[in-house]
């Protein structure tokens, strides 16, 4: 049988290997960027969350990053690192910096007063205040601001193909150029699916790191 004419599900499991070896540089690719957005987020969240003037001007130059269009981004960036994963990486790293950083100041801003000075009653330093009380009371805001990093990510990450980068989004641009609706709906279903399943995933473990009474 053809494979112009075959149906999508002949297709797709014809292609089935190809689509676990995109399925695999596509998490590559996002749990990179996503693990290194992490790293640095967090720490610029928690270094700016006393300090109004200083979060206003992070956030917005982070705001920028998430407003330009994702292939405009990539344009600014081949110059200077080529094409492949690592450009990839970059820039949707960029992309998921604000939803942490911006979570990580309003979840350590939110925390009530009382706690705070709860322990400082016990004789807490700020060190130990900020990481026994503030952090854990706002892991699941920030926890949020991963969750919806990851899922952006997720499909963003379909647009690195068109650089080399490899993942699902290949089969979509060859389907595009291919007119084949088959290649097209085997790269778009398996990145919908894992994005609902990453979504769905992460959202429970946000529920699990709320405090009883605020789920």
């Amino acid at each position: 049988m053809k494979l112009n004419k075959m149906n999508f599900l002949n297709f797709f499991i014809y292609r089935i290997e190809d689509v676990f070896n995109a399925l695999g540089k596509h998490l590559q690719i996002t749990l990179l960027s996503v693990g290194l957005a992490i790293l640095i987020g967090v720490p610029i969240g928690i270094l700016i969350s006393k300090n109004k003037k200083t979060a206003n001007l992070v956030l917005n130059i982070a705001n920028i990053f998430q407003t330009l269009p994702s292939l405009a981004l990539f344009g600014l960036i081949i110059p200077i690192l080529g094409i492949g994963i690592k450009p990839a990486v970059i820039v949707l790293f960029l992309y998921a910096l604000l939803p942490i950083i911006k979570n990580t100041y309003i979840g350590i801003n939110s925390v009530d007063p009382s706690s705070i000075e709860a322990g400082k009653g016990m004789g807490m330093t700020r060190r130990q205040i900020l990481s026994m009380v503030e952090i854990p009371l706002a892991l699941p805001i920030i926890m949020g601001g991963i969750r919806v990093s990851t899922v952006i990510n997720i499909g963003t990450a379909t647009i690195a193909a068109l650089i080399g980068a490899g993942g699902l989004g290949d089969f979509i641009f060859k389907g595009i150029s291919m007119n084949s609706n088959n290649m097209i709906l085997t790269g778009a279903i398996p990145t919908a699916i894992l994005a609902i399943l990453i979504d769905f995933t992460l959202g429970y473990f946000e529920k699990k790191l709320s405090p009883k009474g605020i789920n």
